[in-house]
């Protein structure tokens, strides 16, 4: 498995103009499934649809770059 940092911006509250920034770090096997978790994170977390999710972009980062706490943990019980 691989680590992503996922950016982009995301609909909130009521009215259309209310977009909030995010950057976070999924785990997932190639882009696409690191951008279906970020959908579905959002989803879960603040009631967003897809449609109010723009990604601006997803890169792949080097084990010793993660930053979280979560995901440091899954790569050392995977090793």
């Amino acid at each position: 498995m691989k680590v992503y940092k996922v950016k982009g911006k995301f609909r909130m509250g009521r009215r259309r103009t209310d977009w909030q920034d995010f950057a976070k770090e999924v785990v997932g096997y190639d882009e696409e499934s690191a951008k279906e978790k970020i959908y579905s994170l959002l989803g879960s977390k603040h009631r967003v649809k897809r449609t109010n999710v723009k990604i601006r972009g997803v890169n792949e980062i080097d084990k010793e770059q993660v930053e979280n706490a979560y995901i440091e943990d899954l790569l050392e019980r995977e090793n």
